[in-house]
């Protein structure tokens, strides 16, 4: 039976997007684990609306994971833009650090200047390290200050098994991560900042006024219907990676693969693991109670009622074609005793499947209303003497 509570709490908590998959430890996910192997050392599926795992193999192993660590760059770069500390068209300064960066880059000169949306737009299409790293020193003032910065969004993340050694992803000792942490990292950025997606769609182009060629390292933009990212990774020690995105028909979904022997194995991979998303898998609306009432009567109060706050249930993940099996019921007293306070949870709003419970939203009270003391009741009568 705990086990039972613990998965509807669980649940509970991913409909509502509080932030994370699951983690291990914790409890299995909601859906039967897919009978099919990848030709990686480890992976992850997982809904970007519910975190909810759909597949999974060696999810907790750390390994390293090459240039998707170039998400945790951007995550962070985004959130010095929405908090107006950077802005696109500032001009990032290239040092004699950045300019030392091997492996993929634009072949940045030291001294030199481009815009912040010219670099994000060479670490999103090219994979620059030299880019990423001169960012990263831009935003944190060092790389290994960003790396700390870095290390800390993770822990804000519960990503428990990754550290941050630098801001590209080349391969240094205890450089790890984890596929169910790439993939939690992965949904934030997609969540909190969607416009992400204006530049790791981008297939080809152009820097230096037509001079540098730029073409995008994940080739799923060309092979797969609804691809929205999001970012490729390797290196001798990684191997070869990817952490995809794409959206059909409302269902959006994140594929991690980690140490892959090579670039068609990467996309083989991710194909299979969104094609199974796709296929078994979609968003259903949720459906309003009948008979909701919008209020509640309270008994020893000044006023006579509380209006009710509903909350507004998201969509839900289901198995294709049992989304007309949901139904929303409702748990509230038939009164209330006053005292009531504003926000005060007096019942539940229940979702259920063909499962069984899915999960369960508190109805909050709308309005205060005291009770009723010596004082108030004086003054009451006093009101009415005074009207006869």
């Amino acid at each position: 039976m705990w086990k039972q509570k613990a998965a509807a709490v669980l649940v509970c908590g991913l409909l509502l997007g509080l932030g994370r998959p699951i983690l291990a430890g914790e409890t299995a996910p909601r859906f039967e684990q897919p009978d099919f192997d990848l030709p990686c050392k480890a992976a992850i599926l997982i809904s970007q609306d519910t975190g909810e795992i759909l597949y999974e193999k060696n999810a907790d192993q750390q390994l390293p994971i090459a240039s998707i660590t170039k998400v945790m760059t951007l995550l962070l770069t985004f959130e010095a833009i929405d908090q107006g500390k950077v802005s696109t068209g500032d001009l990032v300064p290239v040092s004699e650090h950045a300019y030392s960066m091997g492996g993929s880059q634009i072949w940045l000169e030291p001294g030199e200047q481009m815009t912040l949306d010219e670099m994000i737009r060479a670490i999103c299409v090219a994979s620059a390290n030299d880019a990423a790293v001169a960012v990263a020193e831009f935003i944190g003032g060092s790389e290994p200050a960003f790396a700390a910065q870095m290390n800390q969004k993770a822990a804000e993340l519960g990503m428990t098994n990754t550290t941050f050694k630098n801001a590209c992803g080349l391969d240094e000792e205890g450089h790890l991560s984890t596929a169910r942490d790439v993939a939690a990292m992965s949904r934030a950025i997609l969540n909190e900042h969607p416009d992400i997606t204006q530049y790791t769609t981008i297939w080809m182009d152009t820097l230096r006024g037509g001079e540098t060629q730029l073409v995008n390292t994940n080739k799923l933009l060309q092979r797969y219907n609804g691809v929205t990212g999001l970012k490729t990774g390797t290196t001798g020690g990684a191997g070869v990676c990817i952490t995809a995105s794409a959206e059909r028909d409302g269902l959006r979904l994140i594929a991690v693969v980690l140490g892959a022997a090579s670039s068609a194995e990467r996309f083989d991979a991710a194909t299979a693991l969104l094609d199974y998303g796709f296929s078994t898998f979609e968003m259903a609306a949720c459906p309003t109670p009948e008979n909701a009432p919008q209020s509640l009567p309270v008994t020893g109060g000044v006023a006579e009622q509380t209006a009710l706050s509903w909350p507004q249930l998201p969509g839900v993940l289901v198995k294709r074609g049992e989304g007309g099996g949901l139904s929303a019921r409702f748990e509230l007293p038939e009164s209330l005793s006053a005292p009531v306070q504003k926000g005060q949870e007096v019942g539940w709003l229940i979702l259920d499947g063909a499962g069984g419970e899915l999960g369960r939203w508190p109805i909050t009270a709308a309005d205060e209303v005291g009770g009723r003391t010596f004082g108030y009741i004086l003054e009451l009568l006093v009101r009415n003497l005074i009207v006869l």
